[in-house]
């Protein structure tokens, strides 16, 4: 089993029932193309299943995670994160926070100076599958094997 989650939100509010935007508003998930890196647990997982028609996740590696929050993670303000941040978090560099949230021992919400997610913009190839369908059914939602080259195309 992962330790930890990358989680994308590929479709947008409209239409979403109110049980599903609530749990990706638990998720932290509120916009379309937001990401957040959540914990592997078997609650996060349900709550994945849940809304898994909205959004699309993979077991994140920490070069992943050092893209993501050398290039997209912001802190209020909407300023990018700098070393000074990252040494008051209790962290000598990003890879060591990258290596700390891919293991599951931090994360993002607990983090206070960072926002909980990080705003990537639609994929530059656009998306090679449908975003109506399920992985398993050639589209790109639920548990999705090629998430990551699509959020490096995202970034």
């Amino acid at each position: 089993m992962a330790n930890a989650y990358l989680v994308v939100r590929i479709k947008g509010q409209a239409d979403c029932p109110y049980w599903a935007t609530h749990t990706m508003m638990l998720l932290k998930l509120d916009k379309k193309y937001r990401a957040t890196i959540l914990p592997a647990k078997e609650n996060t997982l349900g709550m994945l299943k849940k809304v898994q028609h909205y959004v699309s996740w993979v077991e994140l590696d920490s070069e992943l995670a050092k893209e993501l929050i050398d290039k997209k993670a912001r802190k209020s303000g909407y300023q990018k994160i700098t070393a000074e941040d990252l040494k008051e978090l209790g962290f000598a560099s990003s890879d060591e926070l990258a290596t700390a949230l891919s293991e599951g021992k931090a994360t993002l919400s607990k983090l206070k100076p960072l926002k909980p997610w990080f705003a990537l913009a639609p994929p530059r190839t656009g998306f090679k599958r449908s975003t109506k369908k399920l992985y398993g059914q050639k589209g790109v939602l639920g548990s999705n094997k090629e998430l990551g080259t699509i959020v490096r195309n995202m970034i």
